[in-house]
């Protein structure tokens, strides 16, 4: 069989070749959901997304007999690690076709690319940090991912265990539909533990969005700060995150929790536009944008929405803060005409937010694993 050959995406076609390789990988697949083009090219902008003013980066192809058969991405993320103390590496966008070989060749580059960077440990995949898509998915593969939750391949976590990476992490998916009503008992304690906290929610204020997203930063960086890979960020990364998902975002399911008129925790559903971009095939244009419109606003497409991220500073931890906004959003989810949630990603480990989802009726139904080996 002809040898597999990695090169370095340096010029505009081989990182159209990187962003679109997925499309012909997964094609004929009916959960595989192909980015819009535009959103990943303005991603992988070094210069533009901020996130890169603190990490380094390098996007490899796979080739054979001059056919692009997998792709992979190194990340020292300089945060991260001065976060956490830590020489980490991090691998992601890694992506082949069911062969060795490739996967070999492509996870090799990325090691030793790491290494080079003074790394110790190769982690991943990270797309490039916990605050972006990761993860491989290991249970759950008859359905498509949720807006910003990634999809691959069963053989593709194995290929990479072969290489030598292990577990270090799993990371749970929760569902929850309009067929499964939260108790009554589960109500009155959510009843008694608003009374007790003492704390008053409000959704978010579009028209003084810029200030919305500082308060929001400032309470996601202290909240997550002793969770596990937490990353912080800082507010222009932060800002140009939101940007992008201000252009999805429902207000009505953006929760901000105060006491006493103090920000304390806020949580984020966003609609699952993965269920209109799932019938784009990656265009907006020529006909994409009519199409996103078709799925959307004509059609109603879009019922379900992804609960993303919650967090609650941490002398307000432990209060029923999370059960509470689990109730509001279920509430206003089913008001607002979505007819199903996500609660994703949850780490295994966290078992209070674990035993929340549960308590709430939501059921386990996907898992992601973020590995990791010594280099």
């Amino acid at each position: 069989m002809t040898q597999v050959e990695v090169v370095e995406v340096e010029s505009p076609t081989q990182l159209d070749q990187f962003i679109k390789y997925p499309n012909k990988l997964y094609k004929g697949v009916p959960y595989y959901v192909t980015p819009l083009v535009m959103e990943r090219k303005a991603f992988f902008d070094f210069e533009k997304n901020p996130f890169y003013k603190t990490s380094k980066v390098k996007l490899f192809l796979a080739l054979r007999d001059g056919e692009v058969v997998g792709r992979i991405a190194s990340c020292i993320n300089y945060t991260h690690n001065d976060f956490h103390h830590e020489k980490a590496g991090f691998f992601g966008f890694f992506d082949t076709i069911d062969d060795y070989d490739v996967a070999r060749a492509l996870l090799k580059v990325a090691m030793i690319n790491l290494a080079k960077g003074e790394a110790d440990v190769m982690r991943g995949p990270m797309n490039f940090s916990t605050n972006h898509d990761i993860g491989f998915l290991i249970d759950g593969f008859d359905l498509p991912p949720t807006v910003m939750m990634p999809y691959n391949f069963p053989y593709q976590p194995r290929l990479a265990e072969k290489f030598g990476l292990k577990k270090v992490m799993d990371l749970n998916g929760y569902v929850i539909t309009k067929d499964d009503p939260i108790s009554e008992r589960i109500q009155r304690v959510v009843g008694k533990l608003k009374e007790r906290s003492k704390i008053t929610l409000r959704t978010l204020n579009m028209r003084d969005f810029d200030n919305e997203v500082k308060l929001i930063n400032d309470v996601y960086n202290q909240a997550w700060a002793h969770n596990w890979g937490f990353v912080p960020m800082n507010y222009e990364e932060f800002a140009h995150m939101a940007a992008d998902l201000k252009q999805i975002a429902d207000p009505e399911m953006v929760l901000i929790a105060e006491h006493d008129g103090k920000p304390v925790a806020f949580s984020i559903a966003l609609p699952d536009i993965n269920q209109a971009l799932i019938h784009l095939k990656g265009r907006l244009f020529p006909f994409g944008f009519l199409k996103l419109l078709w799925h959307t606003k004509i059609r109603n497409k879009v019922n379900g929405v992804r609960m993303i991220t919650m967090g609650v500073i941490p002398e307000y931890q432990k209060r029923g803060i999370d059960m509470i906004f689990f109730q509001e959003t279920h509430d206003r989810g089913l008001a607002r005409g979505y007819s199903w949630a996500e609660l994703s990603w949850i780490l295994e480990t966290n078992e209070l937010m674990c035993r929340a989802a549960e308590q709430m009726g939501a059921k386990l139904y996907k898992k992601y694993r973020i590995m990791e080996m010594p280099l």
